[in-house]
C-alpha cells in the first residue's frame, strides 16, 4: 500500500510504559482528566522521566495519537491484503477493518476526534491539531485511491462520501446511539458504490 505507517522515534522502556499509560488514561478517561502525575505512578516512572522522553503533556498527546494511528495502519494494511483485487469490495474492506477494530479499540469512538474536541479552546495551534489532521486526510487518501483503482466514475466524490460513512460510524459508536454503526455505514457504502 503507498501510504506507509509514519516512522515512529524508538522508545526506551521507561518511555514505553508512559506511552501505554497515557494512551489508557487518555481514551478512557480524557486528556484534560488525565494529569502528568497520574500516568507517571501509572507508568511506574517519576514525572522526570515522563518529560525527559517526551519533553511535555502535549508531546505525549501527540505521541499517543500517532501511536494509535499507526496501529489503525497495520490493521488496514491487513484487512486489505485479504481482498488483492481492485473493486468495491477493497473499498468496503476499510469498514470491514473499522468493524473488526472498535470493539476492542475503539469503544469510546476516535482517538482524534475526541482529542480534538476536548482541546478545542478557539485557536488551532495546538499541536494534536495538524495530527488529527493527517490522519483523517490520510484516511480521506485510501479513500479516493481505492475508488481510483476499482475504477468509480467520480473517485473524490465517492471517497468523500466514503468517508462520511466512516466518519458518521465512529462517532455514532462513541455516542452508542445504536449499535453496530459500521455494519450500517458498510450496507449504505455497498449500495452508493454499486451505482457509482
Amino acid at each position: 500500500m503507498p501510504h506507509p505507517v509514519p516512522e515512529l522515534a524508538p522508545l526506551t522502556p521507561g518511555g514505553r510504559r508512559v506511552l501505554d499509560a497515557a494512551s489508557q488514561l487518555f481514551y478512557e478517561r480524557g486528556i484534560h482528566a488525565v494529569g502528568v502525575d497520574t500516568i507517571a505512578e501509572a507508568a511506574g516512572v517519576t514525572k522526570k522521566t515522563l518529560y525527559d522522553r517526551f519533553g511535555s503533556k502535549e508531546a505525549l498527546v501527540v505521541a499517543y495519537l500517532q501511536h494509535r494511528d499507526a496501529r489503525w495502519r497495520e490493521h488496514v494494511a491487513q484487512q486489505l491484503a485479504l481482498v488483492p483485487e481492485p473493486g468495491i469490495d477493497r473499498v468496503l474492506a476499510i469498514f470491514d477493518a473499522a468493524i473488526s477494530w472498535s470493539d476492542a479499540n475503539s469503544p469510546k469512538g476516535c482517538s482524534a476526534i475526541n482529542a480534538r474536541a476536548e482541546i478545542a479552546d478557539g485557536t488551532d495551534d495546538h499541536p494534536v491539531f495538524p495530527e488529527v489532521s493527517r490522519q483523517k486526510l490520510w484516511l480521506l487518501g485510501v479513500f479516493e485511491e481505492l475508488c481510483t483503482e476499482a475504477g468509480l466514475r467520480d473517485p473524490r466524490a465517492s471517497a468523500q462520501a466514503m468517508m462520511l460513512l466512516y466518519e458518521g460510524a465512529i462517532v455514532t459508536v462513541g455516542m452508542t446511539t445504536f449499535a453496530e454503526p459500521f455494519a450500517v455505514a458498510r450496507r449504505w457504502a455497498a449500495a452508493l458504490l454499486a451505482q457509482a
